[in-house]
This record gives structure tokens, sequence and C-alpha cells, in this order.
């Protein structure tokens, strides 16, 4: 979609973008193409495009769950920056953490975030499992979100411990989830979580098919999880 669209679009859905949020946009584009020139962000860098199934598709979380009212968010595995970036320019009082374990991708966020001048972000590097067993960060944000990561099961290891109870896991995932979802149930239950909502869209230009699955945390994540690095990817809960 052409940045005209872009906001068109975003205004439909009650989001209205100032001057300088649509500069941010803008220069994020910018270094997102001219970084992924030198290491692997993105496979797509036409600039509609990312429009639509980047900065479009990161911002539908808002559309289906109330942003404005938490404050402290977490992206695991945020790689480019997405969903947590168009997040940020969008609802810049978000505190955003965004965890990643690949440290080259946390200095282009972090240089991402100096030159967008968003403050209150903080590109965090370490293993998922590791960062949900670290005190700093065990149970202490309102809503835990992951897009293209990982299947549901090892996803809800990676972010239920870091919600706080009471708070919100978001999976963003691509079509046709059910399956994803039947597997995930007793990582789900055993980690404190109840799934609360899935909401199914269609994205703009005939983009694709999106699911999002709200998870709510019920009560704190047994200490044994998440399990060491590795050992989820190897021995899904089931």
């Amino acid at each position: 979609m052409s940045k005209e669209h872009f906001v068109t679009r975003l205004e439909e859905k009650g989001v209205t973008l100032t001057q300088e949020q649509l500069e941010q946009f803008d220069l994020y584009y910018r270094l997102l193409v001219e970084w992924n020139e030198k290491m692997n962000l993105t496979g797509i860098t036409e600039e509609n495009e990312v429009y639509t199934k980047h900065f479009y598709d990161s911002l539908t979380l808002g559309f289906y769950f109330p942003l404005k009212d938490v404050s402290k968010m977490a992206d695991v595995g945020g790689g480019a920056g997405f969903p947590s970036i168009p997040l940020k320019i969008c609802y810049p009082h978000l505190e955003m953490t965004i965890v990643d374990s690949l440290q080259k991708r946390m200095h282009f966020l972090e240089h991402v975030g100096k030159e967008l001048g968003l403050t209150g972000l903080y590109p965090t590097h370490g293993r998922a499992e590791e960062i949900g067993q670290n005190v700093a960060y065990r149970e202490k944000f309102d809503i835990v979100t992951a897009r293209a990561v990982a299947r549901l099961n090892l996803l809800a290891e990676f972010c239920l411990p870091l919600a706080r109870v009471g708070g919100t896991f978001a999976a963003l995932k691509g079509p046709d989830v059910t399956l994803e979802l039947n597997e995930a149930k007793k990582a789900i239950k055993t980690l404190g979580g109840k799934t609360n909502k899935l909401e199914s869209f269609e994205l703009p230009d005939d983009a694709g098919e999106r699911n999002i699955i709200l998870i709510n945390k019920k009560e704190q994540s047994p200490k044994a999880y998440p399990r060491r690095p590795g050992i989820p990817a190897k021995k899904p809960l089931m």
C-alpha cells in the first residue's frame, strides 16, 4: 500500500498519525533498506510491500487490544523490529523491550531508536529461555508479543513467563492456526495461560490472512519454565 493508503487505512481503524510519526515511518523504512544490504533483516524491501506486510501488519495488534491502557511491553524474537517499532511509533507511551539472540540486530534496533528519537525503547540481547528466567524481566510485562518466530507451543514457553499475572500474551500468526492452537493447549495451561480470543482478518491489498491469538496470564508460570536454551525446541510441550 502507498503511504497515503496506509494513513487512510489506519484512520479507518481510529489511528491518526501525526506528521512526526509519518516521518518516523519513512525514516525507519529507509534505514531498513540501507541496513538490509549488509545484514539479512527482511526479504521484503519494496516500499508499498513494507508498508502493508510489515508496518500495517504490525499495527493490527492495536486494533484488537487496548494498547493505550498498558505501559510495559515485550517483543520476543524482535528481529528487524516487527511488530515492536511500528507499535512504538504509534503508541509512544509504551516502554518497549525487544528480545533477540542476534547481537547485530540489536545494533540495528539501537540505531533505529536513536535516529527516530524513540525513548523507552530497550533492545535486549539474549535467548528467550534465559531472559524468561531473569528476575529483571520475568513476569514484568503487561503484554508480550511475538510475530513469525515459532509454533505456538514453543512461543508460549518463551513468552508467558515474561507476562505478569493478569497480563496478556499476543501471538501474531499467519493463516490457519487451528492445528497450532490444539497442539499448544498443554503448553498454555502449564505456563499459567488461558486462551481468550482468536481474531482472524485479511490484510489489505490481498496480502493474506492473519490471526492474532490473545492469551490471558491467569497464574504464575512454574519456575522450571522456560527450560534451558535449546530444550523447548527439542522437546516442545505437547
